[in-house]
C-alpha cells in the first residue's frame, strides 16, 4: 500500500527537521564557526517553517495527509486552525529563546550547534504532535519534543545543578511516559484502532475505558506541570538556562495542552462528563497550590516555575467545562478555544519575562537571581524596567497589561457557560492572590538602588533587546486586539 504525501501539509516539521541537522553538520564541518552564525541559521529555520503555517492557514482546511483506506477518518496527520495556531505560537516563542540563548551561549560557553540542533528538534516534534491524528503519531511525538528538552536542561555539563535539573525532569518524565503508554495501549485494545478519528465513534469499554482516560491525563499532566504532577519544573527551570527555562515554560504548557485536547476532546468527547470533574479539580488544587507557593518565592525563577503552574490551572479550567456543554459543539468550540487562545497571550507575556530575566537578574552562572536584585532598575535601563512592569501587569491581568486581563475574562466567561460556575469564582480569587507578588516584583522596579548592586547595571546585549521588544509588542498588540486568539474556534 502506497500513502500519498502532502508535502506542504508537512513542510513545517520537516522544513526545522532539516535546518536541525544542518546546523549539526554546521558545527562538524565548521568548528570554529560563531555565535552569531548558529542563531542565524535557527532564526532561519523557524521562520521557514512559520511562513509554511501561513501558507498553510490561507489554504483550505482541514488538511489531512498519511492516510489508509477507509476515508479522513483513518489519516496520521490533521491540520486545523487549532494545529496552526499552536504552530505560530510556539514558533514564536522559540524565537525569542535563540534570541536570548545568543547572550546566555557567549556569556557561558554553551555548545552554540548542540543547543540549536536540540531546540529545533524539539519544535520539530511539537509541530507534528499539534497535528496527530493517531496515538502512535502522538506518543512518537511526544517524545521527541521531551527528549532533546532533556538534553537542554543539562547542556551546562560540569554543573551539577544543570544535571539535577536534568535528571529529576528525566525521571518524571519516565514514570509518566510510562503511565501513559499503559492507558494508550488500553485505548488500542478496548477500541481496536489507534485513529483518533475512529476511537471518538467507539461506542463501549465501560470502566477500563475511564481508566484509560485517567492514565492519559496522568501522561499529560506531567508536560502541563499539573498537581501533582509538577515536582520536577521548579528545580529544573532554577537548574537550567534562562533559555531553556523560557523555553520549558511554553513548550511544555503547549505540548501538554495539544495532548490533552486531542485525547480528551477528538477521542473522548463523548465521555466528557466523566473526566470532567476529574479536571476540575486538577486545574482548582493546580492553581491554588501555584500560587500560594508562588507568594513564598525570593527566587525569580522559582517563582516564575509556580506561576507557570497556577496558569496550567487557568488553561484548563474550560475543559473541564466541556463536562456541562459535551452536547453542543458550538459551545465545545468555544472553551476550547478559551484554553488555546489562553494559551497564546500567556505565551508571549511569560517569554518576555524570561527575556528581561536573561539580562536584568544574571548572578553568576545563573539567570533570575532574587527580587531585590530588581529594585532600582527603572533608574539604570527604565525601557527594560518599563517592558517588564507591563509584562507583569498583563500575568496579573491587570491595566496597562490588557491582554492578560481579556484572556483571563475570556477563560472566566467560557468555564461559567460550561456550568462551571464554583470553578471560575476559585479562579478568581487565584488571580487575585497572583496580582500580590506580579506587582511586589513590579513594584521593586521602580525603588530606590541600593548601593554597590551591580546586576542589571550593564548594556544590555543586542539579541536581548530584541527578544524583550518582540514579545513586549506583541503583547501589546493583543491588548489592543485580543480577537487574534481569543477569537479563535477550532
Amino acid at each position: 500500500m502506497i500513502q500519498s504525501i502532502d508535502y506542504l501539509a508537512v513542510a513545517p516539521p520537516l522544513i526545522l527537521a532539516v535546518a536541525a541537522i544542518a546546523l549539526l553538520l554546521f558545527e562538524a564541518f565548521l568548528p570554529d564557526a560563531g555565535v552569531r552564525q548558529v542563531a542565524t541559521l535557527s532564526l532561519a529555520g523557524i521562520f521557514a517553517a512559520a511562513v509554511a503555517v501561513g501558507l498553510l492557514a490561507v489554504g483550505p482546511l482541514p488538511r489531512t495527509t498519511f492516510c489508509v483506506p477507509g476515508g479522513p477518518a483513518a489519516c496520521s496527520y490533521h491540520l486545523s486552525s487549532f494545529t496552526l495556531l499552536l504552530d505560530l505560537v510556539v514558533l514564536f516563542s522559540a524565537a525569542v529563546v535563540v534570541l536570548i540563548a545568543s547572550a546566555e551561549i557567549c556569556a557561558t560557553e554553551l555548545p552554540a550547534g548542540e543547543f540549536g540542533f536540540l531546540l529545533l528538534s524539539s519544535l520539530a516534534g511539537i509541530l507534528v504532535l499539534t497535528a496527530a491524528g493517531d496515538l502512535v503519531t502522538l506518543v512518537v511525538a511526544l517524545e521527541t519534543l521531551t527528549l532533546p528538552v532533556l538534553a537542554l536542561a543539562a547542556i551546562r555539563r560540569r554543573d551539577r545543578r544543570s544535571s539535577e535539573a536534568a535528571v529529576k525532569m528525566f525521571l518524571f518524565s519516565l514514570v509518566s511516559t510510562a503511565v501513559m503508554l499503559y492507558g494508550v495501549s488500553l485505548i488500542y485494545g478496548i477500541s481496536g484502532t489507534v485513529f483518533l478519528s475512529r476511537i471518538a465513534v467507539f461506542d463501549g469499554g465501560g470502566p477500563l475505558t475511564w481508566l484509560a482516560i485517567l492514565l492519559v491525563v496522568v501522561g499529560f499532566g506531567f508536560k502541563i506541570s499539573l498537581v501533582p504532577f509538577h515536582f520536577w519544573a521548579p528545580d529544573t527551570y532554577s537548574g537550567a538556562p534562562v533559555s531553556v527555562a523560557g523555553f520549558l515554560s511554553v513548550i511544555s504548557k503547549a505540548g501538554g495542552l495539544a495532548g490533552l485536547i486531542l485525547v480528551l476532546v477528538t477521542a473522548f468527547g463523548r465521555y466528557a462528563v466523566i473526566w470532567g470533574p476529574w479536571l476540575a479539580v486538577l486545574a482548582a488544587i493546580t492553581m491554588t497550590m501555584g500560587n500560594l507557593v508562588a507568594l513564598r518565592q525570593t527566587r525569580i525563577v522559582r517563582l516564575l516555575a509556580w506561576s507557570s503552574i497556577a496558569h496550567a490551572g487557568y488553561m484548563l479550567t474550560p475543559l473541564a467545562a466541556l463536562a456541562g456543554v459535551a452536547d453542543r459543539p458550538e459551545l465545545v468550540r468555544g472553551l476550547v478555544g478559551a484554553a488555546v487562545g489562553y494559551l497564546a497571550i500567556y505565551a508571549l507575556m511569560t517569554i518576555g519575562v524570561f527575556a528581561v530575566v536573561s539580562f536584568a537578574g544574571w548572578v553568576g552562572p545563573y539567570g533570575g537571581g532574587a527580587l531585590d536584585d530588581y529594585r532600582g532598575l527603572a533608574r539604570s535601563h527604565p525601557l527594560v524596567a518599563l517592558c517588564l512592569a507591563f509584562l507583569l501587569a498583563s500575568l496579573a491581568g491587570v491595566p496597562p497589561g490588557l491582554a492578560g486581563f481579556f484572556a483571563k475574562i475570556f477563560v472566566f466567561r467560557a468555564t461559567v457557560a460550561g456550568g462551571y460556575g464554583w470553578l471560575a469564582v476559585l479562579m478568581a480569587i487565584n488571580a487575585v492572590i497572583g496580582l500580590s507578588y506580579y506587582l511586589s516584583w513590579a513594584v521593586r522596579l521602580f525603588d530606590r538602588r541600593p548601593a554597590g548592586l551591580t546586576v542589571g547595571s550593564g548594556p544590555v546585549p543586542r539579541p536581548v533587546a530584541a527578544a524583550i521588544a518582540a514579545a513586549t509588542a506583541g503583547t501589546a498588540l493583543l491588548s489592543v486586539v485580543p480577537g487574534l486568539v481569543l477569537g479563535f474556534s477550532p
